[in-house]
């Protein structure tokens, strides 16, 4: 409403109209069966033609795959992947049988299994979820090397408990969360690996619906829960927190973090998105007051340098105070980083059509400019896909 009313308002004092810096590309992008409900999505080049592809976790649907043209369009390979209609969350993408090609480890909630698809280095995959098999009602997956033995482990984000895998090589895994992870609180939505304690291995951050944690690495993939004192919660209330995105926000070469917080499920969450920033060893310093004051349904954000100044930008997405409403679309924001604090440019920077029931966002070059597109997933709505100008 309120960039209608800005472009009204120019279009009688015969003001220019600001060009947006992006292009709705949507209405080429092939058409969602079902329920439509895209959960998560991941660019990667999975047939090895060096153009950007789109993996799509679907909620009730099979999940999908986006063979990218090179020229901002995609055509529907979902054919090329096991076609089993289940509730798909999150997907990672990795060479997990070190064959050289992209394979696909995807985290199920309600159907607790979940899938392994291995690639034939052509972009056509084979289930191998048989090799994956655990009750674990999961949200989140990441692949990364826990144990620095250059094999990809997969780590699962569950409801209630969470999962380790290590991998033995060749596309196999085994279960080794009791040796290795704390036996803490699930409620897990959201995870991401990275370096947060500056040892050189990698730790994860868990966003949780009630309290996020923080499992720091021995260096042999053995995980302990962080003190409590080096995540400081919220003053304004318990968080909901549905993206977990680790990010260099200050420039100083640590990571520093950004949580996407909403209020959908849990009603005494404070639906506002926090920025934490690390001193290098893995303490964090609450940094929120750089963020605009908005207090909004964040599900997912992205960090990307969109100006070229050399710092790290943020895209969020998210969807309307009422999910089951009957228009819950959110906006997509860019939030331009000025050094002291993030701007919140949207109304400049895109066109009106940008709002989506966004489940994630994503960088993609769609027609290899060399300027990165944005790509949002939609949840029983249309995907978005934005084209830079």
């Amino acid at each position: 409403m309120r960039r209608w009313a800005c472009a009204m308002a120019m279009l009688l004092t015969g003001a220019a109209m600001p060009v947006p810096n992006f292009i709705d590309a949507s209405a080429g992008l092939p058409v969602k069966p079902g329920q439509g409900h895209s959960m998560n999505v991941v660019v990667a080049d999975v047939d090895g033609d060096r153009i950007d592809d789109l993996v799509i976790a679907m909620e009730r649907d099979p999940n999908r795959l986006l063979l990218g043209d090179g020229k901002g369009g995609f055509r529907d390979a979902s054919d090329r992947l096991p076609r089993a209609a289940r509730d798909s969350e999150e997907s990672a993408v990795a060479d997990l049988d070190g064959d050289g090609d992209l394979d696909i480890a995807v985290a199920n909630e309600d159907d607790l299994l979940p899938e392994l698809y291995l690639n034939d280095g052509r972009g056509r995959f084979t289930d191998a979820s048989e090799r994956i098999r655990h009750r674990v009602k999961a949200n989140a997956v990441t692949a990364f090397d826990a144990d620095g033995d250059k094999r990809p482990d997969l780590f699962f984000g569950g409801d209630k408990v969470s999962s380790l895998w290590m991998g033995m090589g060749k596309g196999r895994f085994r279960d080794e969360s009791v040796a290795r992870l704390p036996a803490t609180y699930g409620g897990t939505q959201d995870v991401s690996a990275g370096d947060l304690d500056g040892d050189g291995d990698p730790d994860l951050v868990l966003g949780n619906e009630d309290r996020n944690q923080i499992y720091l690495n021995d260096g042999r993939g053995l995980f302990a829960l962080a003190p409590a004192e080096v995540l400081p919660r919220p003053a304004a209330g318990p968080e909901e927190t549905r993206d977990a995105l680790l990010f260099d926000a200050d420039g100083d070469g640590d990571a520093d973090l950004f949580f996407a917080n909403t209020k959908l499920w849990n009603p005494n969450a404070v639906a506002q998105n926090r920025l934490l920033l690390n001193d290098g060893k893995g303490r964090f310093v609450d940094a929120t007051d750089r963020l605009p004051q908005r207090r909004e349904n964040s599900i997912a954000a992205l960090a990307i340098d969109l100006d070229g100044d050399g710092r790290l930008d943020l895209v969020t997405v998210g969807v309307a105070a009422d999910l089951r409403g009957a228009d819950p679309t959110g906006p997509v924001r860019i939030l331009l980083n000025r050094g002291a604090r993030f701007e919140d440019v949207s109304e400049v920077w895109l066109p009106p059509t940008a709002v989506a029931r966004g489940f994630d966002v994503a960088a993609v070059d769609a027609n290899r400019d060399g300027k990165m597109d944005l790509f949002v997933a939609g949840r029983g709505g249309r995907d978005l896909l934005l084209i830079r100008r």
